[in-house]
């Protein structure tokens, strides 16, 4: 493989995006949702990126960029619509040991973004190493289709699961074949339905009789 691939925890870290138009501001929603500090350095921002930024959200670093923006990074992506100018930010980062994207050049950068399908705590990332952006569009699409919100609400069951079962029950075995058990039942497609009577039904043949949504603090 040409990339390895990783889900990484930005969290609280500073995250850097060169880059104030549409592209860059898809970049800095997806660090935001991931819980990433970001600033963002551009002359000019869309109008979503400046509500953000006077709400506080997004710290505008400068107009130009400069080197000095880097101190503290964590990651950095290079969105702007000068190649020269993304070039210079990836060698920079380079020097500091940075993580750093360059939009529409991968190989300039370290790490590249997948396409992703999101559905809650389901994240599903198609990359083609950078190959054809085009087609990871695609399957994103025909995944989106695919994978329904039900997916969100059976992961949020099934984590609910875990915590109690990994409280009641130490033998790891038992818990395996249990998760198995649920995750091979028709669980995710009485959650799409709705039916909760059914949903129940499985977690109590499963589980035993402690186990309902209710008790499971679960409302959907």
């Amino acid at each position: 493989m040409r990339y390895y691939p990783i889900f990484l925890d930005v969290e609280g870290q500073a995250c850097l995006v060169v880059g104030g138009g549409e592209v860059g501001a898809r970049k800095v929603k997806t660090l935001l949702d991931c819980g990433g500090l970001v600033g963002v350095v551009s002359p000019e921002v869309v109008v979503w990126l400046e509500e953000k930024i006077q709400q506080g959200v997004v710290e505008l670093k400068g107009s130009h960029y400069e080197e000095r923006q880097l101190q503290g990074c964590f990651l950095v992506i290079a969105a702007t619509d000068d190649v020269e100018l993304n070039c210079r930010i990836a060698q920079d980062a380079e020097k500091r040991g940075l993580l750093c994207n360059v939009v529409d050049y991968p190989q300039e950068g370290n790490f590249i973004l997948p396409a992703l399908v999101q559905r809650g705590a389901l994240t599903v990332a198609i990359s083609t190493s950078g190959k054809s952006p085009a087609l990871a569009r695609q399957l994103r699409q025909d995944l989106e289709q695919r994978f329904g919100m039900e997916y969100s609400d059976f992961l949020e069951l099934m984590g609910a699961v875990r915590e109690r079962l990994l409280k009641d029950s130490q033998d790891s075995r038992a818990n395996r074949e249990r998760f198995d058990q649920l995750v091979q039942s028709p669980l995710l497609e009485l959650v799409r339905r709705r039916d909760y009577e059914g949903v129940d039904r499985i977690l109590r043949t499963v589980l035993g009789q402690d186990y309902s949504l209710k008790k499971l603090e679960i409302s959907w």
